[in-house]
């Protein structure tokens, strides 16, 4: 078989089909570009210098991987949407802590991040504090993009290449994401809320869905290599039918849109995804899944799955991200790739990766193994 660039070979296994090997994606997301560059992480996050999209290309280089580009940049308008800015700054104990402010939908909004020298941001205080009490604002961050700028996106897919596929995030409904973003009070407060006020969290499902598929059109039409609904935690933050609820609806929808415009699709959700496979394998157009985490973090069999849904689905994973990336030696990364390899590699349709973001410290010797495994195991 003819050798693929990398961007082909990650495409074709997407799609179900077989490359000219098993392409190798470990995801090295965040962690570990921000590591590699050097610089505390903040200079990462507040400043990019330089932007967490252009560091990764960088270890794509470094370890040779077929790079799995999840940071596709639409920047959508929204109307009454002003740029955010910091308007108070706090460090202490290695932390800076800073208060952005911004408008949308004409509202007025503030919200708390704070950053660190050596990991990811969090959000400490998000925008909207009492869903009832700050409706109009919440209504105004689910309000659907009047249009897209395609400036960044062109660097980002000019700089990427055929170094590794193009992929664009696309959100949907539920309690894996609203507490994150924009709703106060973790967790807790949006399983309080979905039980106390279920009408008002069906509302904001509703609004949430038109969003996503009015971005979604605008996805479709800036046509990346993939899209990637991100969901991480669907059905460990909320049960399975809660997602079937708030989640599955919309999921349907936008892979609908996806598969009739014939564009590759995956979904990303960290966390038990069992039930979350065969749920988008019998009931929606999904294309691709990852990560399939083995317990104790999922509950994922790799082969199993393959067996049950590897000519429907292309599969994604699975490499423990601590017992096996972060604290296992560079033989112990080639066993368990070889492994998913013989598991899940057969008829193609397969990408070995973690099973979900490798940590900070991941020795680089450990990524280069999996890599040395692919090549060595990987062939078609």
């Amino acid at each position: 078989m003819k050798a693929m660039t990398s961007r082909e070979r990650v495409v074709t296994a997407m799609r179900g089909g077989i490359p000219d090997r098993v392409p190798v994606a470990p995801d090295i997301s965040n962690m570990i570009p921000a590591r590699l560059t050097g610089r505390p992480f903040w200079d990462i996050y507040i400043d990019e210098t330089p932007p967490l999209w252009r560091a990764y290309i960088d270890a794509v280089d470094r370890f040779g991987i077929d790079g799995w580009f999840i940071y596709g940049d639409m920047q959508f308008r929204y109307p009454g949407t002003s740029p955010e800015r910091i308007i108070e700054r706090r460090e202490s104990d290695g932390r800076k802590v800073l208060t952005w402010a911004g408008t949308r939908g004409g509202i007025d909004f503030t919200y708390e991040q704070t950053y660190y020298a050596a990991d990811p941001p969090t959000r400490t205080r998000k925008a909207v504090a009492d869903l009832e009490k700050d409706w109009k604002l919440a209504k105004a961050f689910l309000s659907e993009p009047i249009g897209w700028d395609p400036a960044i996106l062109e660097q980002q897919r000019k700089a990427l290449g055929e170094k590794g596929a193009l992929g664009i995030h696309q959100s949907y409904p539920g309690l894996q994401c609203w507490p994150y973003v924009w709703l106060d009070g973790g967790i807790e407060k949006g399983v309080e809320w979905y039980y106390d006020r279920h009408d008002l969290v069906m509302e904001v499902r509703e609004l949430h869905e038109r969003q996503c598929l009015s971005e979604m059109e605008m996805v479709l039409d800036a046509k990346p290599d993939f899209v990637i609904f991100g969901g991480s935690g669907t059905i460990t933050l909320q049960s399975p039918a809660i997602a079937r609820e708030l989640c599955l609806p919309t999921l349907k929808k936008l892979t609908r849109m996806a598969k009739q415009a014939g564009q590759t699709n995956m979904l990303h959700s960290c966390g038990k995804e069992r039930a979350l496979v065969q749920m988008c394998v019998e009931e929606t157009d999904l294309g691709c899944i990852n990560p399939l985490e083995v317990p104790p973090q999922g509950d994922c069999d790799l082969a199993e799955i393959k067996a049950a849904y590897g000519d429907r689905i292309a599969l994604m994973g699975n490499l423990h991200t601590t017992e096996v990336m972060l604290k296992g030696t560079p033989e112990t990364v080639r066993e368990a790739s070889r492994k998913a390899i013989e598991d899940a590699g057969a008829g193609g349709g397969f990408i070995l990766s973690s099973g979900d973001q490798c940590g900070r410290d991941t020795p680089d010797e450990n990524i280069r193994a999996m890599v040395e495994a692919a090549e060595r195991w990987g062939r078609y």
